[in-house]
């Protein structure tokens, strides 16, 4: 395997995106995975911490991380911060079906949150 210089890594396209269907929404939707930035936000904003005490916010977490994978055919994001309420109160199936794909894109797994929740 060759070793790859500053210049390969930074111009390779390594950020993977997905189609994925969601009949309740009637159509589809284009998922991209997380940035190494993106994902530090996400895991940041689940974390709120007062002095000794830590307390984990996973509310709205579905909807926080659909609000940042879900791009359009230029790679730009659909979603604003300001509409992760908004899809909260969409139908979690289709919610779901969305979060998982970005989940996996993202590299997130449920031992991810077990370690952010221990710390």
């Amino acid at each position: 395997m060759a070793i790859l210089t500053r210049a390969q890594i930074l111009e390779a396209q390594d950020i993977p995106t997905e189609t994925v269907a969601v009949p309740e929404w009637g159509g589809e939707v284009l998922v991209r995975g997380l940035t190494g930035t993106e994902r530090d936000a996400l895991e940041a904003s689940m974390i709120d911490k007062k002095g000794k005490t830590t307390e984990v916010r996973l509310q709205n977490l579905r909807a926080k991380l659909v609000s940042m994978s879900v791009v359009d055919e230029h790679g730009n994001r659909v979603f604003s911060a300001e509409d992760v309420e908004a899809l909260g109160k969409k139908a979690a199936v289709a919610l779901e079906r969305v979060f998982e794909v970005a989940r996996r894109l993202s590299g997130l797994t449920s031992e991810d949150v077990d370690e952010i929740t221990k710390n």
